[in-house]
């Protein structure tokens, strides 16, 4: 049987954007952390760490669809530059501040500057979709991307703690700005493989976000998002509870090592089942599998729990890039993937709060009943709008169709 990963990258270019693009997206798992880490040593306080980071990680879900829509209309390298280069400057000048001691505002305005740093995941996936458009192989390349990031948030945050922890404060957030940097050159640079600009196929250009599968998908994923960030903070505090602090580092690195595990997998299958009835699987398997949570009550029983709910993840991304493909016009495509990548971000943030509020006032092990909710949720919306994720992308070909 032939290895279905070497053969996404025989088409000439697939491994230099491939590249390029895994080391430009460290930093949307560094810098958020290396704020964290690096300001409570040179201003003191983890409210103001908390409140800087935060800045930049909602400015970005916010301002991302709206820089990929205009590289939809404009092309990657026209974007990509300019914006790179306003969110490099903006990360060295809050590096600066942090260093010299300068106002907290001047820590805001910079965290809200370098918000404007793209989505060089959903640039990648473009790519890939250009490649492999309406071909089995670009289900194995999302596939691909996906155990990317989950590397990027496995190695990117280890990385950007340990370099400020024994260095010195900035270093995480430095070496964040320096992959940005050399990443995103080295990915503009290959205008070969860049996709080309598509005229809009209804005559004017709306928004991606005004698609119903696009709405549909992105709200189920900001659930899946609060699923991610419950994970996160109930592990934290159960370990804690437990009396095995220093556990929790292991057992949340599970739970990303479940996703990779079955997205190399799945990647590697070719399910004949429709997408819209993948994706409705693989949560339903997301909901079962956040069940055992709520019967943890020892560090490997949660463990053991925190590995088996990592399982759906990638299966669960895979299909909704895959859909999105399938029933977003070519000439939206980018904004499309990058409306799904915010919902997850906006559920991220929304499930830390809320788990967190859960944690404080019922105890540890009831947060997970947030996961399980959130599953529940994200399940709901698509399987009462199957039939709009059912249907053709507007403009695709009977072929197109047939294939979906």
């Amino acid at each position: 049987m032939s290895n279905p990963y070497r053969a996404i990258f025989r088409p000439p270019g697939t491994k230099g954007f491939a590249a390029a693009g895994f080391v430009a997206r460290l930093p949307i798992a560094m810098a958020p952390i290396g704020i964290v880490t690096m300001l409570p040593q040179t201003h003191g306080g983890y409210w103001l760490a908390g409140a800087v980071a935060a800045t930049f990680t909602l400015t970005n879900a916010v301002a991302a669809p709206q820089i990929s829509r205009f590289i939809d209309r404009f092309g990657q390298a026209r974007i990509l530059t300019p914006t790179a280069f306003v969110s490099v400057l903006a990360f060295a000048t809050l590096i600066l501040a942090a260093r010299f001691g300068w106002p907290a505002w001047t820590l805001f305005v910079s965290a809200l500057l370098a918000a404007a740093m793209p989505s060089i995941s959903a640039m990648v996936r473009a790519r890939w979709t250009a490649v492999f458009r309406d071909q089995p192989e670009l289900a194995t390349a999302f596939a691909f991307e996906s155990v990317a990031d989950e590397l990027v948030y496995i190695a990117g945050a280890s990385l950007s703690v340990g370099l400020s922890v024994s260095l010195f404060p900035e270093a995480g957030l430095v070496a964040s700005t320096l992959f940005l940097t050399t990443g995103m050159v080295a990915f503009v640079l290959q205008r070969g493989t860049e996709p080309e600009v598509r005229a809009p196929e209804a005559g004017a250009r709306r928004s991606a976000i005004s698609l119903r599968p696009v709405q549909l998908i992105t709200a189920s994923l900001i659930f899946v998002g609060v699923i991610f960030a419950t994970a996160e903070v109930v592990t934290v505090a159960l370990t804690r509870q437990l009396g095995q602090p220093d556990a929790a580092t292991l057992v949340i690195g599970l739970y990303a090592a479940g996703s990779f595990v079955v997205g190399l997998i799945f990647g590697a299958l070719s399910p004949k089942l429709p997408l819209e009835r993948q994706f409705l699987a693989a949560l339903l398997i997301l909901l079962l599998s956040t069940l055992p949570l709520l019967l943890a009550g020892s560090v490997t029983a949660l463990a053991g729990a925190i590995f088996l709910s990592g399982v759906a993840i990638s299966p669960t991304l895979i299909t909704a890039f895959g859909l999105i493909e399938r029933r977003v016009p070519p000439a939206a495509l980018t904004e499309g993937i990058t409306w799904v990548m915010t919902g997850v971000g906006i559920g991220m943030a929304l499930g830390a709060f809320v788990a967190g509020w859960v944690v404080d006032n019922f105890g540890a092990r009831n947060g997970f009943w947030v996961s399980v909710a959130a599953a529940a949720l994200a399940l709901l919306i698509p399987f009462l709008g199957h039939r709009v994720l059912a249907e053709g992308r507007s403009g695709a070909s009977p072929r197109q169709q047939a294939s979906a």
